[in-house]
């Protein structure tokens, strides 16, 4: 890995990871009082339907409504690089060329299509510590590791995965000491197991969440939930 990538893996996503504690310290009383579930990475989870706090999050849901409803152009400043993605049209092109593939393959077209995408940091692309883009925006300016992650949520959105199979998770890297945010699905075994797989902008094919061990997740959630992880 080039030199210059392993200083952005350093220091990205930090926002993430305020964004997380104070998300978890807005938890519902009522939340709380729930009896925790086994969860992915060795953790247990408390889930809770009250979002008001993760207002970057909702707010990138609502953009992104907004911008289907009104098919907001996409000017993708400085090209679309390696993704090949530019605009609406080219990302519904690219979801109908998977769809017709079984899961396990659309999450990894997905997960390695959206990973061919150009990092950079918040600070740089937004002028903030902590901004998360729409898939258009992403498009556009392309963005950290959280964004990534939403492109990827809403990709499989587009694909008709169920919103309860999925969730966009900030993690603490216990490796480099920093906040990261990855994508976790779920999929049903035919035992009727449902076993979580990671999609990471940082790890090029799709893993199982056992074979990781260096994430602690601090929290997970989608359009209807969230879940406080317990170590």
């Amino acid at each position: 890995m080039p030199d210059g990538r392993k200083t952005v893996i350093i220091l990205r996503c930090i926002g993430v990871l305020l964004l997380a504690m104070t998300a978890v310290a807005a938890l519902p009383v009522g939340a709380l009082s729930a009896s925790p579930q086994p969860s992915f990475f060795n953790t247990k989870e408390v889930q809770s339907d009250d979002l008001k706090a993760f207002t970057k999050w909702l707010g990138a849901l609502e953009r992104f409504t907004q911008a289907r409803k009104n098919n907001t152009p996409v000017k993708c400043y400085p090209g679309p690089g390696q993704m090949q993605i530019c605009g609406n049209a080219e990302w519904i092109e690219f979801l109908k060329s998977v769809k017709g593939l079984n899961k396990l393959d659309q999450l990894r077209q997905v997960n390695e299509r959206m990973n061919k995408a150009t990092y950079v940091q918040d600070k740089n692309n937004w002028g903030q510590n902590d901004y998360w883009a729409t898939p258009q925006e992403f498009m556009a300016r392309f963005g950290d590791c959280e964004d990534y992650a939403i492109m990827k949520y809403l990709s499989l959105r587009m694909l008709g995965w169920d919103d309860n199979d999925l969730r966009v998770v900030a993690v603490k890297d216990l490796n480099l000491k920093v906040g990261h945010a990855i994508l976790v699905v779920y999929m049903t075994a035919k035992s009727g197991e449902r076993i979580p797989l990671v999609l990471d902008n940082q790890i090029g094919s799709v893993v199982k969440a056992s074979s990781i061990r260096h994430y602690q997740p601090v929290f997970s959630i989608n359009q209807k939930f969230w879940w406080r992880h317990l170590g």
